[in-house]
């Protein structure tokens, strides 16, 4: 790997808690004081009451909802999927298994400070990207184009996410988890979060119908607890900087210069703790989860420049993003076929189905075969890593002249697919 080399960028200083919000948490803790809006544990609801998923000292109720979705296959797979650089080497840019875990710390960090229930910010945390597809937001928009011509419907990630932990595994994940997994979309940013009002599964599985019949439904989505609002705020700060890191660290960037802001800084360390503080300072002992405008403006921009500056130009772009593209059309209908004429010797049946239905509790073979075939091939894509996946676009069409090339550890461009 080339050596590292020195970016300058303004200096912006650190922000400090307001001094009467750091008294009053030192008081209150001192005091015992519990949170009001904290959500309470004795309150959380599954959708089976099954006596095994009961809390208890050893594992409180979201300490099991963490460890359920440490151990399903989909976390796994965290680590070989793009955070946004795709198609390149390099073991010290971002993958979405690093990301959930950095949205976990930050959004701790501030959970913890406003007296919140951690255990839930975890769960919620590293589970919110479990339903991610390879290659990043990019692919999630070839994956949706296909499925929805093909289907009239529309494929969101945080919604499969909860298709995921509730549905292909059934794991007995507690509503509130996911909830937050449903409404993190830290895309849309809000000065201000107030709370839903999601308080049944009922209500969960409306929502999802909902997304997935009318995209415009995500942009409604709220967390109905202070915790899933911390974790989908704390998204945003997770990327925010860590992508200019990596964009410096690939070339795309030579400078933090080019950004723009006037308080919560360019660099990802300033970034995390201006907007932690901004956040506590604003949010303490309140029904909501809220930035001052000055800092506000400023993630806006930060969005929006990170946007124009970083992934319009990400890995994934030119003529790379045209092949991907043709390769999600051709992948995706030929699974389909595979599928539809039930060949037991595709891989969608080999790896797919056969593992899922194994490592399922909900359904067995013939059950989940007799779905629309369109929601198992996109139920097989979206849980692909981008290794797996060009890989098993080369073993189906292993004729094709198409070529994505990767910039390998010594900065030679190597082709991914094979002849």
């Amino acid at each position: 790997m080339p050596a590292s080399k020195l970016h300058t960028a303004p200096a912006y200083p650190y922000l400090m808690l307001d001094p009467h919000i750091e008294l009053a948490i030192k008081q209150n803790r001192k005091d015992g004081w519990v949170n009001p809006y904290r959500f309470d544990e004795a309150k959380v609801i599954r959708r089976l009451p099954n006596p095994h998923d009961e809390a208890t000292l050893t594992r409180p109720a979201f300490i099991r909802d963490i460890e359920k979705i440490l151990n399903v296959p989909a976390y796994n797979r965290y680590a070989g999927k793009t955070q946004v650089f795709s198609f390149v080497a390099n073991d010290d840019i971002c993958r979405r298994g690093l990301h959930v875990q950095l949205v976990s710390r930050i959004a701790r960090t501030i959970g913890a400070a406003l007296g919140l229930n951690v255990d839930l910010i975890e769960a919620i945390a590293l589970g919110h990207d479990v339903g991610h597809t390879p290659f990043g937001h990019v692919g999630e928009r070839y994956l949706n184009e296909q499925y929805h011509e093909h289907t009239g419907q529309y494929f969101n990630h945080n919604v499969h996410s909860v298709r995921v932990l509730d549905y292909l595994y059934s794991r007995n994940i507690s509503l509130q988890t996911l909830d937050g997994v449903l409404c993190h979309n830290g895309e849309f940013a809000q000065q201000v979060l107030q709370l839903g009002t999601t308080d049944s599964f009922e209500t969960l599985d409306s929502l999802v119908t909902a997304c997935e019949q009318d995209f415009t439904t995500i942009k409604t989505l709220r967390p109905s607890t202070l915790e899933g609002c911390v974790v989908r705020v704390s998204d945003m700060i997770a990327y925010l900087g860590k992508d200019r890191n990596d964009a410096l660290a690939l070339g795309v960037l030579d400078t933090l210069d080019c950004f723009e802001c006037s308080v919560i800084g360019l660099d990802n360390a300033t970034i995390i703790n201006n907007l932690t503080v901004d956040i506590i300072n604003n949010s303490y002992g309140k029904d909501h989860i809220c930035m001052s405008p000055d800092v506000f403006m400023d993630v806006k921009i930060a969005k929006q420049q990170n946007n124009e500056l970083i992934y319009e130009r990400e890995g994934m772009s030119g003529d790379s993003s045209e092949l991907a593209h043709e390769m999600f059309v051709e992948l995706y209908d030929c699974l389909l076929a595979d599928v539809e004429r039930h060949d037991e010797a595709s891989p969608v049946f080999r790896h797919h189905v056969s593992n899922l239905t194994s490592n399922s509790r909900a359904f067995d073979v013939d059950a989940y075969l007799s779905q629309d075939p369109n929601r198992i091939v996109c139920d097989y894509i979206a849980s692909m890593t981008d290794d797996y996946f060009m890989e098993l676009y080369s073993y189906k069409f292993p004729t094709s002249d198409k070529r994505i090339n990767i910039r390998d550890y010594c900065g030679r461009l190597t082709p991914l697919a094979a002849e």
